[in-house]
């Protein structure tokens, strides 16, 4: 296969493909084909992917280098076990948590019992942020989008009658990685089991936090320092845990091309094996509990083809770091599929979806798996989404015979080819950040969130165009949405409960001891000198809090705040030839000729949630358009935002929610703005918002709301109608 830059194709295709991709194909084949095309040349049949692969229509053994590799041996291209999934299958870990740790127990607990086997936690966002349930800037996030935990007794209660030196546990924590990891080593000892035995994974990788998910506390700096701590302590006391999972998950989420995804996720890991060298840590002595989390999209074959290539740079990465040991160089992985692929249209579709990209991760060879319920475009899986998620991999493993061989696509001519290039085409880019000097560096350079964020605008732009087609959304639609049943968790009474325990567990501990060891941890933050997670393990037996001990090292390193900035003119140059888009831009252009400015946007997202791939997409494609845009920062207040609205004199505020708390923010931020004599400011939603919801938000004084797979021409039409007065009909 070979890159060409030039033009424009058809079937998805990013380009026209130049005829020379043809070279190597038998010419009877080129004959035939010629024929079945009327007398068109095949090289139409030719694509290309969004990183500028060529996809031909016929691979043969001149595409890709013999193949002679065996599974279980360097560089694990066909897999890090000589027997995979003949063996063992790979572990069902489905990520949950929701409410409170009592809610959440009883939810694993049945999981459990009906055939899953390690535990995936999935954190509220006010934990994941460092705060505890009372603290007045996560009114709206407690409980909503995971679980509450707030001390010890909240962990203990969240792994009650499930023993932690038998089940493996992985936790999605980055920014209050500290607190929570010592609060589960604490836990594990009060359930008898030393931190030696405890086994599972903590993401640890704030990275991939800075360039995309957001959910971080400290700046870049003292985070690595807390990643090597974490990483330094596990080597010598947790042998059996894996001290971070590198993840690419959230890059793909936020928009990432498969090379990025690629490229970005193993810079990262090379970044964390120098910092925990750097410690003076043989990379022997923590590599093999290194362990990487890749999000599986829809492209099939190209997902495939990226867990075999991943599991061949990182051989090469860790033999050139100077690991001796082959389980330094094997990367071993856990798989999400999509939630970006997920659509709230047709959401039965969604099952589908999933079972292709779960297959597509057994197919590439992951370690453990966990597969989306149907529903979660629109709310918090249901008990009954949730056993269909469940049961999906329990189908795949008992019922299809994917397990009877080893990589059983590897041979393939198209496979072993796309493999080739992948590597080839990530490494160009690794090459690239570390000519920066590293992954830290390019973050503060802000090069891998810019690459990220104009992928996810040409998706989009693709999508609303109708290049790529998605099933219900852009083709195939229902004249009527499907109804579903959606889990909604009550926020107040959740917050109402945490705030309640945790005044009792602040009245009846000993707060000479708690304040001790809350100083220690901030001096050793201070002086550089000890281990931060070994002191908040203290402070923790003290029954120091979550946001105590985030706060104790806050003293000394701050609170990070990154500048909102979206990409431009990459929207608008693929939607040129959209009459859709050309016809809301006339539109716009009449209102800057009648009214001598640009109708104003403020798109702004509210509580914890950083998920920001929608709002950068709005921001950026209404810009395009023709709107004058500002983008808040992220973690604002509804009364900061109402601030901002009024000090920027926007016509409209547009709120993207994912994480839940839409039914307490935006209500707060309609009333904010009336507080402050400006209720003519039009408020817009959009985003993960059930259809359920959508009555309660009108009568709250919303505007309009635009669930996801909204073509964004249709939105800012319908934004500038409501600016003139006009109302769409519904």
């Amino acid at each position: 296969m070979s890159k060409d830059t030039s033009g424009v194709s058809e079937h998805g295709a990013t380009n026209v493909v130049d005829s020379a991709a043809l070279d190597d194909l038998p010419t009877s084949w080129i004959s035939n084909a010629t024929k079945d095309l009327k007398g068109q040349s095949p090289v139409q049949l030719c694509s290309k992917t969004p990183d500028g692969i060529v996809v031909k229509p016929l691979y043969t053994a001149k595409d890709h280098a013999p193949q002679t590799e065996v599974p279980g041996e360097a560089p694990f291209t066909r897999g890090i076990r000589a027997t995979m999934y003949t063996g063992r299958p790979w572990t069902i870990r489905q990520y949950a948590g929701f409410s409170t740790a009592q809610e959440s127990n009883a939810f694993y607990r049945k999981n459990l019992a009906s055939g899953q086997k390690g535990l995936s936690v999935a954190f509220d966002l006010a934990t994941h942020r460092g705060y505890d349930s009372d603290h007045p800037r996560v009114v709206g996030d407690v409980g909503k989008a995971g679980v509450a935990i707030d001390s010890v007794e909240d962990m203990k209660i969240l792994f009650n009658g499930i023993p932690l030196n038998e089940m493996s546990v992985s936790m999605t924590m980055n920014g209050a990685v500290i607190p929570t990891l010592a609060m589960f080593i604490v836990a594990g000892e009060e359930q008898g089991v030393d931190a030696a035995q405890l086994t599972g994974t903590i993401q640890n990788d704030i990275l991939k936090e800075f360039m995309v998910r957001n959910t971080y506390i400290y700046p870049p700096e003292p985070s690595m320092r807390i990643v090597a701590d974490i990483i330094e302590f596990t080597a010598e006391k947790m042998p059996r845990f894996n001290s971070i999972s590198i993840s690419g998950y959230h890059m793909q989420e936020a928009g990432a091309s498969t090379v990025q995804e690629l490229a970005f996720t193993l810079a990262d890991g090379m970044e964390y094996v120098r910092s925990a060298k750097a410690r003076g840590l043989d990379v022997d002595a923590f590599a093999p509990r290194l362990s990487f989390f890749f999000c599986i999209g829809m492209d099939f074959f190209m997902e495939v083809a990226k867990l075999r290539a991943a599991r061949q740079l990182w051989s090469r990465i860790m033999t050139d770091m100077g690991a001796k040991d082959d389980r330094s160089k094997m990367l071993r992985t856990h798989c999400q599929t999509s939630g970006v692929s997920l659509t709230e249209q047709d959401p039965y579709n969604n099952i589908v979806r999933t079972a292709y990209e779960a297959m597509a991760a057994v197919l590439g060879g992951t370690q453990s798996l966990h597969t989306n319920a149907f529903d979660e475009a629109i709310a918090l899986p249901t008990e009954t989404s949730a056993r269909v998620a469940r049961n999906t991999q329990l189908i795949l493993q008992h019922e299809t015979g994917v397990t009877r061989t080893v990589d059983p696509l590897g041979g393939s001519h198209y496979v072993e080819a796309l493999t080739e290039e992948l590597v080839t085409a990530a490494w160009e880019q690794i090459e690239e950040i570390e000519s920066l000097g590293g992954m830290t560096q390019a973050v503060l350079d802000g090069l891998p969130k810019r690459r990220i964020e104009s992928a996810a605008a040409t998706r989009q732009a693709r999508v609303d165009n109708g290049s790529d087609v998605v099933v219900g959304v852009n083709r195939y639609r229902l004249e009527d949405n499907v109804s579903i049943d959606i889990l909604e968790v009550d926020n107040t009474k959740v917050r109402a409960e945490q705030v309640t325990q945790l005044a009792s567990i602040k009245a009846s501990r000993d707060s000479a001891e708690c304040e001790a060891a809350l100083q220690k941890l901030t001096d050793v933050a201070e002086s550089g000198k000890g281990n931060l997670l070994a002191a908040a393990v203290d402070a923790a037996r003290a029954r120091a809090t979550l946001g105590e001990i985030s706060s104790a090292m806050e003293t000394v390193f701050g609170r990070y705040k990154a500048s909102p900035e979206s990409v431009s003119g990459v929207y608008g140059a693929h939607q040129a030839e959209s009459p859709e888009f050309q016809m809301v831009k006339q539109k716009v252009d009449a209102f800057v000729n009648s009214k001598s400015r640009k109708p104003k946007l403020l798109v702004a997202k509210m509580g914890q949630d950083g998920h920001d791939r929608g709002a950068k997409v709005i921001a950026s494609s209404f810009s395009d358009i023709g709107f004058q845009v500002d983008l808040s920062e992220l973690f604002v207040t509804p009364e900061e935002v109402a601030q901002l609205c009024v000090e920027k004199n926007v016509d409209v505020v547009g709120i993207s929610s994912l994480a839940g708390g839409h039914k307490s923010l935006i209500p707060a931020l309609v009333q904010a703005l009336a507080d402050l004599d400006r209720p003519d400011i039009i408020v817009v939603c959009g985003g993960v918002i059930p259809e359920q919801d959508y009555d309660f938000l009108r009568d709250a004084g919303v505007a309009e709301i635009f669930g996801p797979g909204t073509p964004i021409t249709e939105a800012a039409g319908a934004v500038l109608g409501r600016i003139l007065g006009e109302r769409r009909n519904r």
